[in-house]
Formats: structure tokens, sequence, C-alpha cells
């Protein structure tokens, strides 16, 4: 199943993958796919990231909980290993960029069919750096220096766009960050985001 707002991608996608598998359904929002999916049980879901109605990270964690056993591949544009790295661990079995080769998505779905995890190899390769760097399992609840950034200037009362153009990082971006951010450490509104920058030292700018 295919899950893309971008009506030529998933034109081009179904011609791609359908010589070697069976497209169920295609869906243009993340709604749509949490009501087509659990009625089609399709063996793998491709889903973009940044979907109307319903992101899709939200929509994987859904999927994650009515389908247990679908394996979900991400395609995004999204060169991000902090967002790969939340998706992985909590319901997707592999992540590519839609810039990589066109092959590479095919290659993804054979391989979390044999139950196995496939990520693009740019992403991999910064994913195991940063575990290199700090290999603590527990190291999801630490702000990374990007992470810290954002929240620097989302507490200081800039918007998600400004916060964008001040890193030079779509604002997409900051919204995912932001997402982790409130869910990695259980925040609820704007005004916790405040007190835990705050608590965090985060609005003590570095010299």
């Amino acid at each position: 199943m295919l899950a893309d707002d971008h009506t030529l991608i998933v034109d081009a996608f179904r011609r791609l993958l359908e010589p070697e598998f069976e497209i169920v359904g295609t869906v243009a929002d993340g709604r749509a796919l949490l009501e087509g999916a659990p009625g089609l049980r399709p063996d793998v879901i491709v889903l973009d990231l940044r979907m109307p109605l319903l992101n899709g990270i939200d929509a994987g964690l859904e999927l994650k909980a009515v389908l247990p056993n679908t394996k979900i591949v991400v395609l995004t544009i999204a060169d991000d290993s902090d967002i790969a790295a939340l998706a992985l661990r909590q319901w997707a079995s592999g992540y590519v960029l839609k810039k990589s080769a066109a092959w590479e998505l095919a290659k993804a779905i054979r391989e979390v069919l044999r139950g196995n995890t496939y990520v693009t190899p740019h992403i991999a390769k910064r994913l195991a750096e940063e575990f290199v760097r700090d290999p603590r399992l527990d190291r999801e609840k630490s702000l990374t220096p990007r992470q810290r950034d954002i929240l620097r200037l989302l507490a200081e009362g800039r918007s998600m766009h400004e916060t964008g153009d001040i890193l030079n990082i779509r604002t997409r971006t900051v919204a995912f960050h932001k997402y982790r951010i409130m869910q990695e450490f259980g925040l609820k509104t704007n005004a916790d985001l405040v007190t835990f920058a705050i608590r965090e030292g985060a609005l003590q700018k570095s010299a």
C-alpha cells in the first residue's frame, strides 16, 4: 500500500513496484491511510512523513498499534537522522530517501519482508556515527545540539518558520524536532515547552 499526497510520485512508484509486488491500495492523506489499511491488511505500507490531515509520524504510530504485523517503510525527503531514529525506534522497518535511486525502495521492501530493517546508507552511516559518539541506551532522552537550538528559539517565542530560517532548515524539520521533544519528555503545551527549556538551561545562549 502506498501513502503519499503527490500523485506523480505514487504513479511512478506504482510502475516501479508492480512487476514484483501487488499494490493493494493508494491514499493521499494520513486519515485515509488509517481508514483503509485495516481492511486491506497489506504486508507493507510505504508512507511519506509529510501528508495532509495526519502526518506520517502520527499515522505510523497508530498503524503499528492496529496492524502490528504490517511492515512500514518511510519514503521521504526528510534527510534527518533524528527523525529516522524516532520512526525506526517506534514503528518503522525501513527508511528511504526520495532522492535515492528508484531501485532502493524495492530493495527496502524485500528486506523488511524478510524480517530485516533497511535504512538508506547515507542515513545509516550517520546513525552509526551518532551511536559511536554516544552509545547509551537512553540517549534518546538527551537533547541533541540541534534540538537544543530549536527548543531555545521556540521558547523565546519564535515561530517554527522563523526558527527554520534562523537555523537554515525546513519548517517541517523544526516541527518534527518539536514533536519529538514534546513526546520524549511528556510535554503537552507550549507553556510546558518553555518551562522545560528553562529547566534544561536551553535559554542560556552559548557564547
